[in-house]
């Protein structure tokens, strides 16, 4: 089992309704991405790691690992946003660094600083938001909403398989590997690249095989998944939380803007 797949499962709000948790994170996702306000970007990322850490109990370190995950295509939007270059022969718009070679100079201008600093706080506040879905929700729960909300029912099966065939794929792999490691397929460069390329071919003969016999399987049975799900109840104070909290950052979103 994954580890964010177990968190998900065995958080302290686990419990709480996934349609709370949805509408929550969803919300906050939208408002984040409506407004563009850096304050309030913010807000909701400190709002969303405090029930990451402090409500659902998940571990500092384990979520800041998570944040750095998205960090590497974060930096490179934000040095395309920020390095602009031109003839040395123009010139420059207002900016805060300049750097001339040859016939180009290199700058950074102050409108696109101000872009990149606002796609920062705004990509930090919704991958809060989205971290905190996945880390509180599992997705039987997600999917179990998406029926609700009367989703085609094609989509939400294959969301549902494409997260299971995940497991299946790194089990697999993982036997493949530990039986090319006790035969010494990766002693040598040229025998590690013999040993991916085949267990490259192996994976995917396998998986293959897998999904027919799924798709068989599905058919004998009216060509539908079922699933069971054991679902919590609402709480009117979850309710009552969520709309004062939008409520809030509405308005000062709204005063501030």
């Amino acid at each position: 089992m994954l580890l964010i797949d177990k968190y998900a499962y065995l958080n302290k709000l686990a419990s709480v309704h996934p349609l709370e948790k949805m509408i929550f994170s969803i919300g906050l996702l939208l408002v984040t991405l409506i407004m563009r306000d850096e304050r309030l970007s913010l807000i909701t990322f400190f709002v969303m790691s405090a029930f990451i850490i402090l409500g659902a109990k998940i571990p500092l370190t384990y979520y800041v690992k998570l944040l750095l995950l998205p960090g590497f295509f974060l930096l490179t939007s934000l040095v395309s946003i920020l390095l602009s270059i031109t003839p040395a022969t123009h010139v420059l718009p207002a900016h805060l660094w300049s750097f001339t070679w040859m016939n180009w100079t290199i700058f950074i201008g102050k409108a696109s600083a101000m872009s990149a600093q606002q796609l920062f706080f705004i990509v930090l506040g919704s991958s809060s938001c989205l971290y905190f879905l996945i880390l509180t929700t599992s997705v039987q729960g997600i999917c179990y909403v998406l029926r609700q909300w009367r989703l085609p029912s094609l989509l939400v099966e294959l969301i549902e398989l494409t997260y299971r065939f995940i497991f299946i794929f790194l089990e697999s792999m993982y036997r493949i590997h530990l039986a090319q490691q006790a035969r010494l397929g990766y002693h040598s460069p040229m025998q590690w690249l013999r040993s991916v390329s085949m267990l490259i071919v192996a994976l995917f003969a396998e998986m293959f095989q897998r999904s027919r016999e799924l798709n068989n399987a599905m058919q004998s049975r009216g060509g539908e998944a079922v699933y069971w799900q054991e679902m919590g109840s609402y709480s009117k104070k979850n309710w009552l939380g969520i709309a004062t909290l939008f409520l809030f950052l509405i308005v000062y979103g709204g005063y501030f803007s």
